[in-house]
């Protein structure tokens, strides 16, 4: 593993106020990884840093509007997940195995021991992936606008799966990466949607995720971290595979109640398997950390604090 700085990026980066950028390189693959805050000897910087993991089909920029907030007292990293944003996009290793141990790589890199994770819709749920593996690498874990693996029976998959329709669209092997890649008005019209009235997904955010997928390698990255979660993590989810494992890292699941993908109610009651985790309902879409960064920030602070 190595870490590489200041690397001509294959496209100009959007800019955020405080945030600089590196690459590391991991398995073979090299990882962008934008960075603010603190510097890593600052004595007045926490001995533990955030790591932020972005769903799909976005990339690092989904946390424009936290790093900021997060950055004022403790170092924030948000890597690109593979075939994302600016990192690598191999033919292989998209599935949740492969992803984990990719992020596990990135922090070994950066040198990150321990760090407080916070992770966004997919990325959500490979933080959980995370935890179960490796739970002595997260103090706490934030998991927004995510589902967990424990959902309540009664409520039954079907009931809530046809909240996901669009992902058909985006990862049937050969067709999902020509939708993505010849298609970018279906990935902005998800990102308008997803967001609802709020304000915090600006147009010219929406028609950087979507370009951002447009690239051929990207396309076929795309559809094939979506079709790996379809052949091993849909069939784990259903047959009840997590059931037996425990969460021990304090966790926080964030839902907006606008959100028209994530749902509570088959969230609620996950007690029954880990008394680490705890749900919450704020006022907002599926994009919380654009939409109401401050109230995703105070949520962050106050549930790292209890940890």
């Amino acid at each position: 593993m190595s870490v590489q700085d200041r690397i001509a990026p294959d496209r100009p980066f959007p800019p955020v106020e405080g945030v600089s950028h590196r690459f590391v390189t991991v398995r073979g693959v090299r990882f962008h990884v934008a960075q603010a805050g603190p510097a890593a000897g600052d004595a007045t910087g926490p001995a533990e840093a955030v790591v932020l993991l972005h769903g799909f089909p976005q990339h690092w920029y989904a946390w424009r509007r936290l790093m900021p907030e997060l950055a004022r007292d403790r170092r924030v990293f948000a890597i690109d997940l593979r075939g994302c944003g600016w990192s690598d996009a191999p033919s292989g290793g998209y599935d949740s195995a492969g992803l984990l141990e990719d992020v596990l790589g990135v922090l070994d890199a950066l040198g990150l021991e321990r760090v407080r994770l916070v992770g966004h819709q997919s990325g959500g749920w490979l933080g959980f992936r995370l935890c179960l593996a490796a739970p002595e690498r997260f103090s706490a874990f934030l998991a927004v606008n995510s589902a967990h693996p424990w959902p309540r029976r009664r409520f039954g998959l079907p009931l809530y799966a046809w909240r996901y329709w669009y992902t058909a669209l985006w990862e049937y092997p050969g067709v999902g990466r020509r939708v993505l890649r010849h298609w970018p008005a279906l990935t902005r019209a998800m990102l308008r949607y997803w967001a609802g009235r709020a304000a915090g997904i600006e147009e010219s955010a929406v028609q950087e995720f979507a370009r951002a997928c447009t690239a051929p390698q990207r396309a076929r990255a795309g559809e094939q971290l979506l079709w790996q979660f379809v052949l091993h993590d849909i069939p784990a989810l259903a047959g009840g595979r997590f059931r037996d494992q425990r969460l021990t890292v304090p966790t926080l699941v964030l839902l907006g109640d606008r959100d028209p993908v994530v749902r509570p109610q088959p969230l609620v009651g996950a007690q029954d398997f880990t008394e680490a985790l705890t749900v919450r309902v704020v006022p907002g879409g599926h994009l919380l950390a654009e939409e109401i960064p401050e109230v995703v920030a105070a949520v962050a602070r106050e549930h790292f604090g209890r940890a």
